[in-house]
């Protein structure tokens, strides 16, 4: 009696998660972006967002909470209710990098936040200063070999992935560069113009427009491969350290709890939205590509992802905040 009142329950549950995809979504979506608006996070979060709320016929709401490297606004969708009305619109850092960074950074992927589907990757540009003596990464490379510790690369902040890029070329190219950390990366370029210090990885839409007006020098991208964007500069890994390479992605998560009917939904959704062609020519206007695929995909490559900046954030002796 007992298994059989069992499988009755698992029935009646698997009724309810899918009478409730079928109600789905009952009202209005809110989006939460866990850092400031205007960047390209943020800009490609309200494009997804915009796309989204036609798809699903319900206004989809984005809030910024940033702070914390994201761990604010992860932790508010962690701690909403499992029903699919709220989600992340989560980066690199917030999905792979934060629990090896923080102490406490208040959510847990696969625990508290359910990852749904990994939407759009963002190569980093190498870019220094025209007065620095070099023209291609492998001149960079032989200098700041012949003097360590000399240089320095400027990020957005410790643990961003404009650090975490640096962090992976000292650490494959066996080299010491001085790490400087801004609160953003508009700062860091103005420097990086001036010549308080030498070079930044910085992410591709902002570093792109100031490539092509001659304002700084572009050496190579941390993507495997060129940006439609600036054909002509190699990558890294192409150029003179095989095997690199450093994206700034983003993706969507839930609350744990959500039903699986509606994650599905939502993953079907986002991957029919990432095959519009308007919304990947909008993308690759940022120096972003679409991604898309399974929420199993997306597990993998977060695990992959994870396992492989730990190693980073270790070998850096970057301490936990």
């Amino acid at each position: 009696m007992r298994a059989h009142l069992g499988a009755a329950l698992v029935g009646v549950l698997g009724l309810a998660g899918v009478a409730q995809a079928a109600d789905y979504p009952s009202g209005p979506i809110t989006m939460i972006i866990p850092f400031s608006a205007g960047g390209s996070t943020d800009v490609i979060g309200r494009l997804l967002g915009e796309r989204l709320s036609a798809a699903l016929k319900q206004p989809v709401v984005v809030e910024n909470r940033g702070g914390a490297g994201g761990n604010i606004g992860a932790a508010m969708v962690a701690k909403a209710a499992p029903d699919g009305q709220t989600m992340l619109f989560g980066t690199t850092g917030v999905f792979s990098m934060n629990e090896a960074l923080y102490s406490n950074p208040g959510y847990a992927i696969g625990k508290d936040l359910l990852p749904v589907v990994y939407t759009a990757s963002i190569s980093n540009v190498l870019i220094v200063n025209n007065n620095l003596p070099v023209k291609t990464a492998q001149d960079l490379l032989k200098l700041v070999k012949d003097h360590p510790g000399k240089y320095t690369f400027a990020s957005s902040g410790a643990g961003s992935s404009t650090h975490m890029s640096g962090e992976l070329f000292k650490s494959m190219g066996g080299v010491d560069i001085m790490h400087v950390p801004y609160r953003g990366s508009g700062q860091a370029l103005v420097d990086l113009m001036g010549g308080q210090v030498d070079m930044i990885f910085d992410n591709a839409p902002s570093s792109v427009p100031l490539v092509k007006t001659g304002k700084v020098r572009a050496l190579a991208v941390t993507s495997q491969g060129r940006l439609a964007a600036l054909p002509d500069t190699p990558s890294i890994n192409e150029s003179v350290l095989p095997g690199y390479e450093s994206l700034s992605w983003t993706g969507i998560a839930v609350p744990a709890g959500t039903p699986a009917a509606v994650v599905q939904r939502l993953n079907t959704e986002f991957n029919n939205i990432l095959r519009q062609p308007e919304v990947q020519a909008k993308l690759a206007e940022l120096g972003a590509q679409a991604t898309g695929g399974s929420q199993a995909d997306f597990e993998r490559h977060i695990a992959g992802e994870r396992a492989k900046w730990s190693k980073i954030i270790v070998e850096a002796k970057i301490p936990k905040q």
